[in-house]
């Protein structure tokens, strides 16, 4: 299994939207290390769902539920993936970008040291660690 972290602005897709919906295709992703890590990611990979630039927090957790595709919103440009994810909970309490910075673990991620990349890759342990501080 692999663990990744996705990143969505919460006055475009909020958790609680995500959760109302059940299930949505993780779309208009045009950077190429974020589509090339969409290739990676195989049915029941654990994603963190990361509220970017309101809150700067990982409030829930997901799951990949549908492998790498065409991007349907990419006007037919085959260069640009989606893949289909489904929450499965919210966390206890938002783990903060502040708390990725500061925890020995969580600071190794490339959500700190490439802050710009809307989904990226985590270590099972930094996944568990923000399990762990997300109660």
């Amino acid at each position: 299994m692999n663990y990744w972290l996705a990143k969505s602005e919460p006055n475009v897709y909020a958790w609680e939207h995500f959760v109302a919906d059940g299930r949505t295709s993780w779309t208009g992703i045009r950077s190429a290390e974020a589509r090339n890590n969409m290739r990676l990611m195989k049915l029941g990979d654990e994603v963190a769902f990361y509220h970017s630039n309101e809150g700067k927090c990982v409030v829930g957790v997901a799951v990949v539920v549908g492998e790498a595709y065409p991007d349907p919103t990419a006007e037919g440009d085959p260069r640009w993936l989606t893949v289909d994810l489904a929450p499965v909970r919210a966390l206890g309490r938002p783990v903060t970008l502040a708390e990725f910075r500061a925890d020995p673990v969580l600071a190794e991620t490339k959500l700190v040291k490439q802050g710009r990349v809307s989904l990226v890759p985590l270590s099972p342990e930094q996944f568990a660690r923000v399990r762990e501080l997300g109660g």
